[in-house]
């Protein structure tokens, strides 16, 4: 199983960016989906989710209203459509899949917002 990370980069203050995880090996359409992120001295820490069967959204209040989840359970792939973006988004994304106790990690996208 691989779950593969894409779309991150430099961006400017309110800028946009996609972010993409694909993931290969096996079907995920029964697996939470969700991001994390990972900035430069700190902690992980959950930015958003999308649970497998009812579609349902979950956001971190930091980024409620400026990002939205989606998948596409053909592509096996998540994605994080990242709007007005703030210096303090710069951070290193994870994509992770779960069910029950499994759960399987992406290598990460590195996200850069400069003021």
């Amino acid at each position: 199983v691989q779950l593969q990370a894409s779309g991150g980069g430099l961006v400017q203050a309110g800028g946009s960016l996609k972010l993409s995880c694909a993931a290969s090996g096996r079907t995920f359409s029964t697996y939470n989906m969700g991001w994390f992120r990972q900035a430069p001295g700190k902690e992980r820490e959950f930015v958003a989710a999308i649970a497998a069967i009812t579609w349902y959204e979950y956001y971190a209040d930091s980024v409620k209203g400026r990002f939205t989840i989606s998948r596409d359970n053909v592509k096996n792939t998540v994605y994080l459509q990242m709007n007005s973006l703030k210096p303090e988004d710069t951070a290193v994304y994870y994509c992770r899949f779960t069910r029950d106790t499994y759960y399987y990690w992406g290598q990460g996208t590195l996200v850069t917002v400069s003021s």
